[in-house]
């Protein structure tokens, strides 16, 4: 019997819906899935059809566009 050594991360990630994004970036979910849908930020289907995004790449990027505003 063969078991595998690597974490299943991926099915361990927390996954966020288009409103919960959408408040983290205070805009409106419309807005997350056109960013979804332009590639922006990657998205997940559900079997129902629904858009999930993985968090930690949902963190990264608003770590990146908040990190980018100057000072003043």
């Amino acid at each position: 019997m063969t078991t595998s050594t690597q974490p299943r991360q991926n099915s361990q990630e927390q996954l966020l819906t288009p409103g919960e994004v959408a408040a983290l970036f205070r805009v409106d979910p419309k807005t997350v899935t056109r960013w979804a849908t332009a590639g922006r930020i990657g998205s997940i289907r559900t079997p129902g059809g629904h858009r999930r995004f993985r968090e930690s790449e949902v963190r990264t990027l608003l770590a990146e566009l908040t990190n980018d505003i100057p000072a003043n």
